[in-house]
């Protein structure tokens, strides 16, 4: 009987999250920027943007789907680090890789102090940590327009006050709360 227990049926928001695995292979194959590659590329970030909010309306979140998302979400930020980045280093100037790597260095400082005081990896889902995330996916689609080098610089100036929000939300945070959605809206206790 366990056995039956233990056993996870698939959701729809599951499903979805598989068909967004199943585009980042297809993106691993295709010419960057081009039409079926921004097709493809729209539909991962549809998938990405609707596995999580039919999960929670149809009441079937679950720890099989949060890491089958969080397995999905590394597999296209690696498969899109492998064909985008290429074409990043031909566009953009050179001082804003110091840049790109100081935001690493203080995102990494927020998950050593939370893994540090909580005993555990931990990301929130802010505001500011979304506008980044959404902000990251429209890089491609800018790469073919003037507007490319302008865009990315804005794109590290939020991605350097989201991972500074987060360094400080942990450091400030007596307890972990990942619902946490601003500096604003710590709780000290």
């Amino acid at each position: 009987m366990k056995e039956n227990q233990n056993k996870h049926r698939l959701t729809v928001a599951d499903i979805i999250t598989l068909v967004r695995i199943a585009g980042t292979l297809l993106l691993a194959a295709m010419k960057p920027l081009s039409p079926e590659f921004f097709i493809i590329y729209a539909l991962t970030g549809l998938t990405d943007a609707l596995d999580g909010w039919i999960a929670r309306k149809t009441k079937t979140s679950s720890a099989f789907g949060a890491k089958l998302d969080s397995i999905a979400d590394l597999l296209f930020y690696a498969v899109m680090l492998i064909r985008i980045l290429p074409i990043l280093v031909t566009i953009l100037p050179g001082w804003i890789w110091y840049a790109v790597a100081a935001i690493i260095c203080v995102r990494l400082l927020a998950y050593i102090t939370a893994a540090i005081k909580y005993r555990r990896f931990a990301s929130l889902h802010t505001y500011l940590n979304k506008l980044t995330g959404f902000s990251l996916f429209l890089v491609p689609f800018l790469l073919v327009t003037d507007l490319a080098v302008g865009f990315c610089i804005t794109v590290c100036a939020v991605a350097a006050l989201s991972s500074l929000e987060e360094s400080v939300i942990h450091i400030c945070s007596k307890d972990y709360c990942p619902n946490v959605k601003s500096i604003f809206m710590i709780k000290r206790r």
